[in-house]
């Protein structure tokens, strides 16, 4: 995520912010320019998005004919008006959602919502099964709870799970058919990732009655992206939105990690470029800058005493699928390929 400054009065601001703390300018993040503007002068009239107050929204709405923002319109079901904790979760899970939008945006990709769309419910009023199907994304807001995440963190033996964590992981699934723009390189991504078009609940019945294989982690990023490669894709996509993103926001605030020096084949200073591109180097500059950067943040975070905030060890061949992620992002984001459309997916 990118540092943004109020372009009144040249305060910090944070994605989220509604409002500036300094001069207190109404503000607005505005789609199309991926910019959050203060509401004064030319831009007074800007049309904000009416969640703003219920769901914490400070995007404008860009389609005159709409009062719900890009991000707000996708959300086709939420908690009703009188579920007071419903509506808090909902607020929560929004926050997250906008976040990975934007990053998508950023990035080049369709937010459209006639083939993308959200149905936002709580495991507390209602069985709710996390998952995507046929461009629908359906999210359980019991999550947003952060004990109760922690504990299904637990049980399921997780080192990471996040409401952010479940969009980019869901949306993966969604974005697949989108970022696969040919017959090759479907042939290309099973080569990576296995065959999509495997027995999808034969995989999954024997994921949970056998487990993960011992060796797991030299292959995979996470246990979960074992059980089919549908899951190894949204595991890795989830993984790469989540590398993009804390790189992108490291080297906004200009943070660059010295030493002490690492095992590496370059001896560059490392930085946390925000570049997606990382240069001519592909995928290996951002393996350079990230890998030092995590170790850097673990021990800030042990030094709090808190668990380290980086809890993966990426085997050369989740690079590999990583990198072949990355490709399928760079052909897209640099206007190589363009996006294929949407399908059917289960």
């Amino acid at each position: 995520m990118r540092a943004f400054r109020c372009d009144h009065c040249g305060q910090l601001l944070f994605f989220e912010n509604s409002q500036c703390l300094n001069c207190e300018s109404q503000l607005g993040f505005v789609p199309s320019e991926l910019e959050l503007h203060a509401l004064v002068g030319e831009r007074a009239d800007l049309k904000r998005c009416i969640n703003l107050e219920l769901a914490q929204c400070n995007w404008i709405v860009e389609d005159e004919n709409e009062a719900l923002c890009q991000a707000c319109i996708t959300t086709k079901v939420r908690p009703a008006d009188g579920d007071t904790e419903g509506l808090v979760e909902f607020a929560n899970a929004e926050s997250a959602k906008r976040r990975v939008l934007y990053q998508l945006l950023d990035i080049g990709l369709p937010v459209d919502q006639d083939t993308l769309s959200f149905e936002l419910r709580s495991s507390t009023s209602e069985a709710v099964t996390t998952g995507h199907s046929a461009g629908v994304v359906t999210l359980d807001l019991a999550e947003s709870d952060a004990p109760q995440r922690e504990q299904r963190r637990q049980e399921l033996g997780e080192a990471y799970r996040t409401m952010l964590g479940h969009f980019r992981h869901e949306l993966g699934h969604y974005y697949q058919p989108i970022l696969l723009t040919s017959e090759e390189i479907w042939d290309q991504s099973r080569e990576v990732f296995g065959d999509e078009r495997k027995d999808y609940q034969q995989a999954m019945d024997e994921h949970y009655a056998n487990g993960s294989p011992a060796d797991w982690g030299d292959h995979f990023v996470s246990a979960y992206a074992t059980m089919h490669p549908w899951e190894d894709w949204a595991e890795t996509f989830a993984h790469y939105l989540h590398i993009r993103d804390t790189l992108q926001t490291a080297g906004d605030f200009g943070l660059e990690i010295k030493g002490p020096q690492v095992v590496s084949d370059h001896d560059d200073e490392f930085t946390a470029a925000p570049e997606p591109e990382a240069g001519e180097r592909g995928f290996a500059e951002i393996i350079d800058n990230w890998l030092p950067l995590t170790y850097a943040l673990n021990q800030i975070n042990r030094s709090m005493g808190q668990p380290d905030l980086y809890p993966f060890a990426l085997a050369d061949d989740v690079i590999a699928k990583l990198s072949f992620m990355h490709d399928r992002f760079h052909a897209i984001e640099t206007g190589a390929e363009a996006p294929a459309p949407p399908m059917d997916q289960e």
